[in-house]
C-alpha cells in the first residue's frame, strides 16, 4: 500500500489531558489526510490503487471505533482543529459526549464512488474493504466498534460479514441487509431526474429536485403536517405551497456541496445492496425509527432475527422518519452510550 498524506495532521499536546472537562477539550490527537490504498472492486475494473480521504480523532492510543453516516456525510463527523466547523454528527460525537473523544478515536472516510474505484458501481462491500485496508495502512488491527447511520449501516453489517474478526461490536441506525422495495423504487425515480438534467443540460436543477424528492422520503408524515399545514400563497405568478420555499433552499443547499455523478454511484450503491445476515457473526445493537419509511422495523426485526449473533432492537418513536439519527441526538445518546460502554474501558 502507498501513502499519500493529502493535509497535514491536527494533534494538539497530549500531555494537557487532565480531569478537568475545559482543558480536555484540547487532549486529543487529529489526522485529516489521505492514503492510497489497494482495492478490488467487486463490480470489476481490476485491481488499483485508490485515494482515501479519512478522519482519526480522539484520545491517544485509545480504542478506535469506525462511524459512517449516509451517503451525503462525509469524514468529518465532528470539529476539529483542521476542520472547525460543526460536524454532520456534532451532537453525538466529542469530548464528554456519547462518543466520547476522551475515550475512544473516532474513524471516519470520505465514501469512494464509482469513478474513484475505476468500477461500473460501487458496493458497500467496496466501501468495507477499504476501511479494512484503512485499517492495515494505520496499524489498526480490531475496531472496538463500528457504528453507522443509513448507509452507513449498511457498510457496516458488510463490514461485520466480511472482516468480523476486525470488529468487536456493530451499531447500525436506520440501515437493514437490504434496500426496501418501496425506498428502491424511489430512488430509481431520483436516479432517473438526475440523468435527464446531465441528458438536457440542467444538472442543477435536476439535482436539486432529485434531493427535494428524496426530503419528502426521509421525514415523517407528521412532521410534514405539522411545519407546512396551510392555505397555498400566491407569488411570483402562481401559487405556492407552504412546503416549496424549505424544499427548494435543502435543493439549493445539497447542490452547491454534491456532484451529480457521485450521487448516482452512491444511489445506486444503496440498491445493490445485500448482505447475508446469517454471515454477520458479531454482536450488535440495531436501532430504528417507528416512522421510518425507508427502512421500516419489519426489517430490522427480520434482521435481528436472522443476525449470526446476538443483537438487541431498539425502536424510538419520533416524527422525523429516516432522519431521526440526525434529529434525535438527546435520544440517541443514552443508547450509544450503554453500546459503547466497553469501548475506552
Amino acid at each position: 500500500m502507498t501513502l499519500a498524506v493529502a493535509e497535514p495532521e491536527c494533534h494538539p499536546a497530549p500531555n494537557l489531558r487532565t480531569a478537568v472537562r475545559p482543558a480536555a477539550r484540547a487532549a486529543f490527537q487529529c489526522l485529516r489526510a489521505s492514503r492510497g490504498i489497494r482495492l478490488s472492486p467487486r463490480y470489476g475494473g481490476g485491481e488499483r490503487d485508490v485515494a482515501l480521504h479519512y478522519l482519526w480523532v480522539g484520545a491517544p492510543g485509545a480504542p478506535t471505533v469506525i462511524v459512517q453516516g449516509g451517503i451525503s456525510a462525509d469524514r468529518d463527523v465532528c470539529a476539529t482543529p483542521a476542520h472547525p466547523s460543526p460536524g454532520w454528527w456534532e451532537p453525538l460525537v466529542g469530548t464528554g459526549r456519547a462518543i466520547d473523544l476522551d475515550r475512544v478515536r473516532v474513524l471516519a472516510i470520505d465514501w469512494l464512488d464509482a469513478e474513484d474505484l475505476g468500477s461500473p458501481s460501487v458496493s458497500s462491500e467496496d466501501q468495507a474493504d477499504a476501511l479494512a485496508a484503512l485499517l492495515d495502512a494505520l496499524g489498526v488491527s480490531r475496531v472496538e466498534a463500528f457504528v453507522g447511520a443509513s448507509y452507513g449501516a449498511m457498510v457496516g453489517l458488510a463490514f461485520a460479514a466480511r472482516h468480523g474478526n476486525r470488529v468487536a461490536k456493530l451499531v447500525a441506525l436506520a440501515g437493514a441487509h437490504r434496500p426496501h422495495p418501496f425506498a428502491s423504487a424511489q430512488r430509481a425515480v431520483q436516479r432517473g431526474i438526475v440523468k435527464l438534467g446531465i441528458d438536457n443540460g440542467c444538472v442543477d436543477d435536476a439535482l436539486s429536485l432529485a434531493r427535494q424528492l428524496a426530503l419528502t422520503t426521509y421525514r415523517g408524515s407528521t412532521e410534514f403536517a405539522k411545519r407546512f399545514a396551510g392555505a397555498a400563497e400566491y407569488r411570483g405568478g402562481r401559487f405556492r405551497l407552504p412546503v416549496e420555499d424549505w424544499l427548494e433552499h435543502q435543493g439549493r443547499k445539497f447542490v452547491a456541496r454534491f456532484d451529480a455523478q457521485r450521487y448516482l454511484a452512491l444511489s445506486e450503491s444503496i440498491d445493490l445492496h445485500d448482505i447475508d445476515p446469517e454471515a454477520v457473526r458479531v454482536p450488535a445493537t440495531l436501532i430504528g425509527f417507528a416512522s421510518d419509511r425507508l427502512v421500516p422495523l419489519a426489517d430490522l426485526c427480520a434482521l435481528q432475527q436472522r443476525l449470526g449473533a446476538p443483537a438487541t432492537l431498539e425502536v424510538i418513536e419520533t416524527p422525523y422518519g429516516h432522519d431521526g439519527f440526525l434529529k434525535e441526538p438527546e435520544r440517541l445518546a443514552p443508547l450509544l452510550r450503554e453500546a459503547l460502554h466497553v469501548c475506552g474501558d
